[in-house]
């Protein structure tokens, strides 16, 4: 810390580019890293070493630690403000898995919004921390890997972390093929480019391995130190300085969790007063409306009552047009029964002048044939007188002849008149119809908010996009130490419980009335 920066062995272009980072990684991020601006660029640092894929993570874990920095980044999910496309721009997924899955930056977008919208309420710190909580369990998170070989010259790969010392395959950077925690190492000693790594148990043989480069062998011993002391100075108590550190670090958390809670009350307050006052003026327009709608009806009440009272007028006129219509038709139905009654009286007088025209007929019938019997006989007595006349005339000349008589006969007949019947009918015919519906619908869902929940899922939504070619060996190793149930820490459990009833029933009955017949 007493060098110069340029003093060191830096690149003399410019500029020279600078990166601050954290030499040391801590066991806990929560408990350790006490200032906030010191988790915020640990963050940083964590998440671009993901991004870059120096620290492997697994596809479902990537897209639940996106969410968390979108959330440390855009703050609580707003459907009206983040529209889909608010994250084109931003780089959240490795690049290995985006090209893993036949999935569309729209798809990739929907799942990290899906996980970000459950964030709700948590502020920058908080969403920072989470991420730090779910990267501190990766299996590359905070190994600095060297290569070495050991007495037999093998190729291997040196991991120093905050945990111990531990010693890879250089195919296999995910599961060490052994490991010496640092309160198990009695000594770790350094010659020229000899390392010897000497455990506790004296009857355990040291591990020595072998580095060529003078620089790295001096980093190496520089990373065992420091991540040994700190590893003590962890199971210590804390110094003065650091207990007032975390002090201080607790009482500006509490005031910021306080005025936090205070502005979340405001808050809360502002937007039940916007409601109220919303409701307010929906009341408001719904009681102008009821008002227009009011006056409306009066004015149409009125025009109504106008109506009615000019319709009651022509009613009564058209009642007195009517009394007078049935007081005439009653006069003319007195008029009627007086006609009928003397039609009466003249149609048995006709019958009876009818009976005595019968009569008279019969009469002259009978003298018809006694005149034409008269008339047969003068006729004999005509034929016999000229008979007599001609034999007369020889004898008398002084006869003389007699006159002749004729007789006329005239016969009418009447026919009474043929009454006429009429008849009249009518039909009748009644339907009714009736229908009653009933529904019931029953809902029931459960939603899971646990960490190892919402990786799972993930991973089950993307699995069967999944590009098995595509795999880097990372992937495979990791695959294989998610079936052996193999993890960085072995008291990590992982618990999985989804569960999601849906259950719909319906019922619909109808009845119909039965319709009568005409009869």
């Amino acid at each position: 810390m007493d060098k110069k920066v340029l003093d060191h062995d830096v690149s003399k272009e410019d500029p020279v580019t600078l990166h601050f980072l954290a030499k040391f990684y801590p066991e806990n991020a929560e408990e350790e890293l006490v200032q906030d601006i010191t988790q915020h660029l640990f963050f940083l640092q964590v998440r671009r070493k993901i991004l870059e894929e120096e620290i492997y993570c697994p596809p479902e874990a990537s897209v639940l630690l996106a969410s968390y920095a979108v959330q440390a980044k855009y703050g609580d999910y707003d459907p009206n403000v983040h529209k889909p496309g608010f994250l084109a721009q931003e780089e959240l997924l490795p690049k290995r898995v985006i090209n893993l899955y036949q999935m569309t930056p729209e798809m990739w977008e929907e799942r990290i919004t899906a996980c970000y919208s459950e964030h709700r309420g948590r502020t920058r710190e908080d969403a920072e921390m989470e991420y730090l909580k779910i990267a501190q369990d990766l299996e590359m998170y905070g190994i600095n890997y060297f290569p070495i070989r050991n007495k037999k010259g093998t190729d291997l790969l040196l991991g120093v972390d905050a945990l111990g010392l531990h010693i890879y395959d250089p195919d296999n950077r995910l599961t060490p093929k052994c490991s010496f925690p640092w309160n198990e190492i009695r000594n770790i000693s350094y010659s020229d480019k000899e390392f010897a790594i000497k455990p506790l148990d004296k009857k355990t043989d040291s591990f020595k391995f072998n580095s060529s480069m003078l620089r790295v062998n001096k980093l190496i011993l520089q990373l065992c130190m420091g991540n040994h002391d700190l590893f003590m100075r962890r199971r210590r108590v804390d110094s003065l300085e650091v207990q007032q550190m975390k002090a201080q670090a607790r009482e500006e958390r509490a005031r910021k969790r306080v005025e936090r809670q205070r502005l979340e009350r405001e808050k809360h307050l502002r937007e039940a007063a916007e409601r109220a006052r919303d409701e307010l003026e929906r009341r408001l327009m719904q009681l102008q409306d009821e008002a227009h709608m009011a006056n409306d009806a009066l004015l149409r009440s009125e025009e109504t009552a106008d109506l009615l009272a000019e319709k009651a007028q022509i009613a009564e006129e058209e009642a007195k047009l009517l009394s007078q219509k049935a007081s005439e038709a009653e006069a003319e139905m007195q008029r009627i029964k007086l006609t009928a009654i003397r039609s009466e009286e003249e149609r048995r007088l006709m019958e009876q002048k009818m009976l005595e025209a019968e009569m008279m007929a019969l009469k002259m019938a009978d003298e018809s044939e006694r005149r034409a019997k008269e008339a047969d006989q003068l006729k004999q007595d005509l034929q016999e007188a000229r008979e007599s006349e001609r034999r007369a005339k020889h004898k008398l000349l002084e006869i003389t002849s007699k006159s002749a008589y004729s007789v006329t006969h005239t016969h009418t007949h009447t026919q009474p008149p043929i009454p006429n019947l009429s008849f009249d009918f009518k039909d009748t015919d009644m339907k009714r119809l009736s229908m009653e519906i009933e529904k019931e619908k029953v809902e029931y869902m459960e939603k899971s908010k646990h960490l190892q929940e919402q990786l799972n899922e993930l991973k089950t939504e993307i699995e069967s996009l999944k590009l098995k070619e595509r795999e880097t060996p990372l992937d495979i190793l990791h695959n294989d130490n998610t079936e052996k149930g193999t993890s960085k820490h072995s008291n990590f459990k992982k618990v999985y419980t989804h569960t999601q009833v849906f259950t719909i029933h319906k019922w619909l009955s109808q009845r119909k009335a039965p319709s009568s017949k005409p009869t």
